[in-house]
């Protein structure tokens, strides 16, 4: 997944830039230090080393003054550290006082992502308008993940049998890339996902796209692509709305060819790329859990022409 010209690192959402601005804060602090203690070793070593003919130095037993301050400053020290990280970890992750407007599940090796007020389930693609601040559940449906956008959120991770909560929010219009933070297997590598903030009115055009079922397909190879769905072991795996049921072993497919990538990242989602997706999973993401199903060119391109069709 490309997100342009985004710079990953630069923060676009009042969360990441309280960790930014702590990050610096803190930078400072220690630069500082270490200027001092340089500056300290330098004229140590410059205004008293040994020279001959030089008496041995004279030791000294104590001094109050030096004592007191290596001591109290420090701690003084500490302290400002301590009430940055308090103020930054408020101002990025504040507490979570209503229901999710997000629920985001880690697979092995893809992300499930859930709208619940309309019912919308995509992959490894996240919509939301900017300027408003999103609530995310993370869970887990295997193993440990982790969540990282690092534009727009800090890292948490996804723990079966428990929810993190986390604020997703965007203060200007793109495309954020996403990851897996966390080494969960074989294709953890391939775990990408992207947030893709849009104005409020270009995001609620996209949530009624997704909400509505797939369409009937009219043409002869999609209805054919609709047959080998339903007679394949496809439809164990993979759910279509208005298709079949609640399969989540693999990602829900309606409206797929809405989406910018396939199987999380690996391939641009281009017809002749899910052509090979389709006839050989394992030459792109090896390890994956969708098998080889041996398709003909001709069942294959039936699919394409079904799941590649705007519906």
């Amino acid at each position: 997944m490309n997100g342009g010209n985004i710079p990953v690192f630069q923060p676009f959402s009042p969360e990441t830039a309280s960790i930014s601005h702590l990050f610096i804060l803190v930078l400072i602090i220690c630069v500082v230090i270490l200027g001092i203690v340089v500056a300290m070793i330098g004229k140590a070593l410059f205004s008293f080393r040994s020279k001959p003919g030089s008496p041995d130095p004279v030791p000294h037993f104590g001094n109050r003054k030096l004592e007191i301050t290596w001591t109290v400053g420090p701690i003084l020290i500490i302290v400002c550290l301590f009430t940055l990280t308090v103020r930054g970890m408020h101002q990025s992750d504040p507490a979570a006082d209503r229901q999710p407007d997000l629920i985001v599940i880690g697979h092995q090796w893809w992300w499930e992502v859930c709208y619940p007020q309309t019912g919308v389930v995509t992959a490894n693609e996240i919509h939301i308008p900017i300027g408003r601040q999103w609530l995310v559940r993370l869970e887990s449906a295997d193993v440990i993940h982790d969540f990282w956008v690092p534009a727009l959120a800090r890292k948490i991770q996804t723990i079966p049998g428990l929810t993190n909560h986390i604020w997703l929010e965007a203060d200007a219009p793109g495309t954020y890339d996403g990851e897996c933070a966390e080494y969960c297997g074989a294709q953890h590598s391939w775990m990408r996902f992207c947030v893709i903030a849009e104005s409020p009115a270009a995001y609620n055009d996209w949530l009624l796209e997704q909400a509505r079922p797939a369409a009937i397909p009219t043409m002869e190879s999609a209805r054919n692509g609709l047959e080998n769905f339903q007679a394949f072991n496809c439809i164990n795996c993979h759910s279509i709305r208005g298709v079949s049921g609640a399969a989540n072993a693999g990602p829900d497919l309606t409206h797929l060819a809405s989406r910018a990538s396939l199987g999380g990242g690996v391939l641009s989602n281009t017809g002749s790329n899910l052509f090979r997706w389709l006839k050989n999973p394992q030459a792109f993401k090896p390890g994956c859990f969708m098998p080889d199903l041996k398709l003909t060119d001709t069942q294959a391109r039936a699919l394409v022409s079904y799941l590649d069709t705007p519906q």
